[in-house]
């Protein structure tokens, strides 16, 4: 049979647990920033690839996408690694 003291501080305990997770739950306007956050990590360094990329495919004579293409496959590379390591922690 359980002690009617422990019980009691067991149940403050977890009251006291229960009270901090509502302080503490995330807002609308924090998540938000979070999400674009992570579309901002994703989407800047495939915007550079390519803008890079054409400025690079610009120096050649004719028309040539190489750079653009594999800059813009890099940034997704990089844009992914960057969504990763920013849910990881």
């Amino acid at each position: 049979m359980m002690n009617p003291l422990k019980l009691k501080d067991k149940i403050e305990a977890q009251i006291k647990r229960i009270k901090q997770a509502e302080r503490d739950r995330p807002t609308l306007l924090s998540q938000t920033v979070y999400i674009g956050t992570l579309g901002l990590m994703m989407i800047l360094p495939m915007v550079g690839g390519a803008y890079l990329g054409n400025w690079l495919d610009s120096f050649v004579t004719g028309y040539s996408s190489r750079w653009t293409l594999s800059l813009l496959f890099g940034g997704v590379a990089i844009g992914a690694f960057n969504v990763y390591f920013l849910i990881k922690n």
